[in-house]
């Protein structure tokens, strides 16, 4: 099972008498510059297209000679070559001491015509031209870097004419203007598609990594400063992406920092610790750095592979570390590796280039088999934010969801399943949303991941130097600025929205047709109503069928809540955006919600209608059961709502597939909650056997005092007439309070019952229920008479006799 996928770029030779080709560079185009040696100990200089596949021949040296570093401009009529002469044991031999050893040509190719002598020294250089932006009219002048291995970097301005025949000719015949970059650096890395040069120069106590930014306008500035906590005390100047040159770069890997550079808008600074299986050194490479834009892959042949997120850098749990034959990847075990631009790798000893890639197929085996928290977290992290959703992939990792929800321990599946599906969905909606909603339910990770301790270090924030700056800077900029001067957490978190719901829901009945609650249940119908416009069709599962007060009630005031947090932190966006933005998430909450539940419903072929209470549940409905308490688990955990009906259906479900005592022990626990829809379907559908009675006096002994009044005129059976009787004896004697009864009150019924203690109370009854007070407004028939009647044919019951 390999994670990263690889597909080649570049083929590896150009002819059949061709000696083996080497790649020297890859330019910001995506055209690859490499050579090889002709049959007559000449030296070829070749370009691949990696759009249209096409090799074209730039030029040939009629000696062998050893290429260090090659560059083209963008209108391909400049060739920047240097290279070596000859070698050490040449020099000896031939007695060449007053021959450079190194020569730095700049040629015209458009066509072949002169050449011209950059630098003839002792030292190695390296060359590199400078690109415009994509889609800029072809320009008169070029601009190259020249970096020398006596640590200076050097900047040539070249201007070309045309002339007859579109011949393109190097326009001055003196020395060309140049302008000294940077002196004294240690190690320089070259950003091709960014057109960066990071360099580090070296202080006593700490060294200072700087970046120029190179712009179109032929300017160049120093725009970033930072300063780093390790010692660089190389003497030989290292080099990242200015080129390949596999031999020298090797020899100079042995004695130097192996660092490079990634850029992110995230940022973070950290210091991983691994322990290696096997320890030969011999057998120990250097570590090779993938950039996949999301993530930076540190690879160790033989030992690891480590995806290291850099957009959510927090917690360790959210990178992947890979051992074993996990970490294998057969195309790179014994190659130098370089990561020119984003999700591409040269081998650069093997002349290879590869565009690389996560399997998200390989992924969801490797998630399927994890048995660690850390490699499960690490996993569903990936798949459901760094690949775009698909309806498949969603499917396959609501399946691994249902299948593992016992197995993790330190996570709640389907709260991260939510939370991360949203965060992916509507962070593209707007800049900087990402900082102020949440991307993982954790607020913390206390696990270890064997063999790997991490150090988050605190650092000084870099120095940008820099003002009205655009793209990625602008980005950085902001990232930083947050870090300064905002809250530590921005991200939108529930504890708010708790205690208000809280608090609304215990507001007595009278007092709820406020205008901020009218407002708020406004915002819950916005949210059903732009959900229905989503999904049409009709729903396999019996979801949003039913008001629910309550997920009403959270509903619009997650709206609320929600809206006020990006206003205070999105000023410059609009009100009528945000409310937008707001209404998306809420909405795309529930559909994730009945998303899990179609799956499920699917999976166990269950039917849209399960509400027939005289048959008990299958296994199948049984899973659900089981699935759908743990997403009820999952929303009370974030304090998030659940589509109206879900408590019906989950209730609905229980009654199924509980025996008595579990199912009253989750009433009253509450898990399962009584719903008006289900209650009066239970009262109604179900006959009076002994069992069936036993249910529903425990049902409707634990209705609220509002439902009950609602439902329980639906059972029409002695028990529940006994009951209604006790709980209207009780509220009318709890509104008498201090009142006394002045008069008596005649009797009620046709022929008079002479057992006093019951004509006493009836008479207070009546006396109560003709002051005005009457609590079953709604249910006319429940009154004094009724208890005289009701209580009468409790006690004929109760002594063996019939009540006529």
């Amino acid at each position: 099972m390999k994670i990263l996928c690889f597909f080649v770029l570049l083929i590896s030779d150009t002819s059949e008498n061709s000696s083996a080709l080497y790649v020297v560079n890859v330019e910001r185009n995506g055209k690859v510059i490499y050579t090889w040696k002709g049959n007559q100990r000449s030296t070829h200089i070749g370009l691949y297209d990696l759009q249209t596949k096409q090799n074209e021949h730039l030029y040939m040296f009629e000696k062998n000679l050893h290429i260090i570093s090659c560059s083209i401009n963008n209108e391909r009529t400049l060739l920047a070559v240097s290279f070596c002469q000859y070698t050490e044991e040449e020099k000896a031999s031939q007695l060449l001491q007053s021959v450079s050893k190194y020569l730095t040509l700049l040629i015209e190719i458009h066509p072949i015509n002169n050449v011209r002598v950059l630098k003839a020294v002792d030292s190695c250089v390296r060359v590199q031209f400078l690109y415009p932006v994509e889609g800029r009219n072809a320009s008169r002048e070029s601009r190259l870097l020249l970096v020398s291995e006596d640590k200076y970097i050097e900047h040539f301005d070249i201007h070309v004419v045309a002339e007859e025949e579109h011949k393109v000719v190097i326009q001055k015949s003196g020395q060309l203007p140049r302008a000294k970059v940077v002196d004294d650096l240690v190690w320089a890395q070259w950003d091709m598609m960014e057109q960066r040069l990071f360099y580090i120069v070296p202080k006593e106590s700490k060294s200072t990594l700087r970046c120029v930014q190179f712009y179109p306008d032929e300017n160049f500035n120093s725009i970033l400063e930072s300063h780093l906590d390790i010692a660089v005390n190389d003497t030989q100047l290292k080099l990242v992406n200015f080129g390949y040159d596999y031999c020298q770069d090797q020899d100079v890997a042995s004695k130097s920092l192996n660092l490079q550079v990634f850029t992110s808008k995230a940022g973070y600074n950290k210091t991983f610790t691994v322990s290696l299986e096997r320890t030969e050194s011999h057998e120990l490479k250097e570590v090779a750095f993938m950039n996949l834009d999301y993530y930076v892959a540190a690879y160790l042949p033989g030992q690891f592979l480590h995806l290291l997120n850099v957009q959510h850098p927090d917690l360790l749990c959210y990178s992947l570390f890979l051992t074993g034959e996990n970490a294998r990847i057969d195309t790179l075990q014994n190659c130098s590796i370089r990561s020119p631009w984003v999700s591409t790798v040269l081998a650069c000893d093997a002349g290879s280039l590869y565009n690389v890639s996560i399997s998200d197929s390989a992924l969801l085996q490797f998630l399927q088999k994890s048995k660690r928290d850390c490699e499960r977290l690490a996993a569903l992290h990936c798949a459901l934010l760094y690949f775009q959703h698909t309806e498949d992939l969603e499917m396959q990792i609501i399946r691994w969801i249902s299948e593992n929800l016992s197995t993790c321990h330190s996570f709640d599946p389907i709260q991260e399943f939510i939370i991360a599906s949203l965060y992916c969905r509507m962070c593209p909606e707007i800049q900087n949303l990402d900082k102020l909603l949440p991307y993982t339910s954790l607020h913390d990770w206390i696990g270890v991941v064997p063999g790997v301790i991490c150090a988050t270090d605190i650092i000084s924030l870099p120095v940008l130097e820099f003002q009205n700056s655009k793209g990625f800077w602008e980005k950085l900029n902001s990232n930083l600025e947050s870090v300064k001067y905002a809250e530590p957490h921005l991200h939108y978190h529930s504890n708010a929205l708790r205690r208000e719901w809280r608090n609304l829901s215990e507001e007595r009945e009278e007092r709820r047709a406020t205008a901020y609650l009218r407002n708020i249940f406004e915002n819950a119908k916005k949210v059903l109503s732009h959900l229905d416009t989503w999904d049409s069709e009709a729903r396999l599962v019996p979801l949003f069928e039913e008001e629910d007060y309550q997920q009403q009630l959270l509903m619009g005031l997650m709206v609320v809540q929600l809206k006020d947090h990006l206003m205070r932190h999105l000023q410059y966006v609009g009100k009528k955006k945000i409310d937008q933005i707001v209404l998306d998430y809420v909405a795309n909450l529930l559909n994730l919600v009945h998303r899990i539940m179609k799956e499920v419903w699917r999976r166990y072929q269950l039917h849209s209608c399960i509400f027939c209470f005289d048959e008990r549940g299958t296994a199948g409905e049984f899973a659900v059961f089981h699935i759908m308490s743990r997403i009820l688990e999952a929303a009370n955990g974030m304090c998030i709502p659940l589509p109206p009906g879900f408590h019906t259906l989950h209730l609905g479900l229980g009654v199924r597939c509980l025996p008595l005592h579990t199912l009253l022990h989750y009433i009253d626990n509450g898990i399962l909650q009584l719903t008006e829809t289900c209650v009066r379907k239970l009262l109604k559908d179900l006959d009076d056997t002994e069992q069936n009675e036993k249910l529903k006096f425990s049902i409707v002994m634990r209705l609220p005092e509002a439902l009950g009044q609602k439902v329980c005129q639906y059972w029409n059976h002695p028990i529940n007439a006994n009951l209604i009787a006790r709980k209207y004896v009780k509220l009318l004697l709890g509104k008498l309070g201090n009142r006394q009864c002045s008069r008596p009150i005649p009797e009620r019924l046709s022929i008079p019952v002479e057992f006093l203690p019951l004509n006493y109370l009836t008479n207070m009854l009546a006396e109560i229920e003709n002051q005005g007070v009457h609590p079953y407004e709604k249910q006319d028939h429940v009154n004094a008479r009724f208890v005289e009647e009701t209580a009468l044919k409790h006690t004929m019951t109760l002594l063996g006799l019939k009540y006529s």
